[in-house]
């Protein structure tokens, strides 16, 4: 299948972007069937809104951090140095 660069308006800002042939190649490895509706800092920002943290107190160290899932209070939260420490001991 042959590409050829492609000019698309995004969805949010209404400015036009390339999707690229590579990006397309991209597109087509991964079986996806849609083409991009917002241009890559239109997506980025919106990834963004939709990725929640939680600040927390490591239960180890004592140390203020953040992490990607809201706890439950069953397990210990440790922040990224304690936990990799404790993942390689």
């Amino acid at each position: 299948m042959s590409f050829e660069d492609k000019s698309i308006k995004c969805v949010e800002c209404q400015e036009d972007f390339t999707f690229t042939v590579a990006e397309q190649e991209f597109y087509a490895e991964k079986g996806f069937k849609n083409e991009p509706a917002r241009c890559k800092p239109c997506r980025l920002e919106k990834k963004k809104r939709f990725k929640k943290s939680f600040i927390v107190t490591c239960a180890s160290c004592g140390e203020e951090t953040d992490v990607p899932f809201k706890p439950m209070g069953i397990k210990p939260v440790l922040c990224r140095s304690c936990f990799q420490a404790q993942k390689s001991a």
